[in-house]
């Protein structure tokens, strides 16, 4: 297409220039054949425009000013005109911004002095064939300038939307590794404990240990029907809407797995939100866990409070009274915990208190559904 293109700028220059100088009569003197070698060159400067739009305008209006001060050696054909109007049609495409509008004062200047050097020539002539071009080019050179920026702002936006797909990605790749750290990880620590106490008590006390498999294999199955929930959710299944009774079933399960455990229930319990339930669930599951894990054998005190604006669940445990059974965290259930209490914009507060134990505190908005709140 570039070079179909400079073959019909060649062949326009000779039609516009060699061509009626050759039907009008070729000149025969020096000048007159510099004169139309000049004229023809100006025309074939064109044959840069796409590349060096600015050295073409430059150099052709030169040439044109120096066809006006040999204007009495040569013949100047009307078609000739085409070239100037295509060279003002570049001028425009030249520049843009506020150099656009200097090089517009320019060419007007420069105008001004073509006419006042060819003298008998109508400004009227001058401007026909060039003001028009320079617009044409002024239009031309901003829709190139407004697709330039929507492409642009196509590509960014093309950009952000994957961006925003990746961190959609990585934040759902979170949450699911948070689900399955609480599911496997409360599930797994029960049944270790249990193991290990039946073992011991296999052989001194058989009814005991009888009770620590049945805790074993109750955990088991609670971690799989957990599962099975986390897949027909991650399916687009609908799952009922978790409450706070998750609470209340995973405290008497760890009770029942040797964990000594109260809970305290305080103000509203219905009507809450099922994200808030969930995470409020999940912040009493993972600090059930860590009293497994980090302190056998101490008191833990659960409590859920209600009665505010917001919803507080506290869970605190006394100073490990027994021995570690070496289960090691992956350090990723306070860090995915504190995660999911901010995205519903709560707190998390977790460290040591007085006399060795341990507390855990979150903090999480009302999150009730309308009309649900008394007044």
């Amino acid at each position: 297409m570039h070079r179909l293109e400079q073959v019909g700028i060649v062949v326009l220059d000779a039609i516009v220039v060699a061509l009626p100088t050759a039907l009008h009569g070729w000149p025969t003197t020096l000048m007159g054949n510099v004169f139309t070698a000049v004229l023809l060159a100006s025309g074939l400067t064109l044959l840069w425009w796409r590349d060096h739009p600015r050295l073409v305008a430059i150099s052709g209006g030169a040439m044109w000013l120096f066809l006006a001060l040999l204007g009495d050696y040569g013949w100047f054909p009307d078609t000739a005109f085409a070239i100037m109007v295509l060279l003002a049609t570049v001028t425009a495409l030249a520049w843009s911004g506020r150099a656009a509008w200097v090089v517009g004062g320019a060419l007007a200047a420069y105008l001004f002095v073509l006419w006042l050097v060819l003298g008998s020539t109508s400004w009227v002539a001058l401007g026909m064939f060039s003001v028009p071009g320079f617009f044409a080019g002024t239009i031309l050179r901003l829709r190139q300038e407004a697709a330039d920026e929507l492409a642009q702002r196509g590509r960014e936006l093309e950009e952000e939307r994957e961006l925003f797909a990746e961190l959609a990605v990585r934040h759902e790749r979170a949450r699911i590794a948070s689900e399955l750290h609480d599911i496997v990880g409360h599930a797994i620590s029960v049944m270790v404990i249990q193991a290990a106490a039946g073992q011991r008590l296999v052989d001194q006390d058989p009814e005991r240990a009888k009770q620590a498999f049945s805790a074993i294999a109750e955990s088991a199955r609670r971690g799989h029907d957990d599962l099975q929930r986390l897949v027909e959710l991650l399916g687009g299944t609908e799952v009922a809407e978790p409450d706070l009774s998750l609470i209340e079933e995973v405290v008497t399960r760890a009770a029942r797995g040797g964990l000594d455990v109260s809970c305290r229930f305080e103000g509203e319990r219905d009507g809450l939100a099922a994200p808030t339930a969930h995470v409020a669930f999940r912040v009493v599951q993972e600090s059930l866990t860590n009293a497994l894990r980090y302190a056998p054998g101490a008191a833990v005190r659960v409590l859920v409070n209600g009665s505010g604006r917001e919803v507080t669940v506290s869970i605190e445990n006394d100073h490990s009274i027994q021995e570690r059974p070496g289960l090691a965290g992956t350090g990723r259930g306070l860090v995915g915990l504190r995660e999911r209490v901010q995205e519903l914009g709560g707190r998390l507060v977790t460290g040591p208190i007085p006399g060795g134990g341990w507390r855990v505190a979150a903090t999480l908005p009302d999150g009730r559904r309308g009309g649900d709140r008394g007044s």
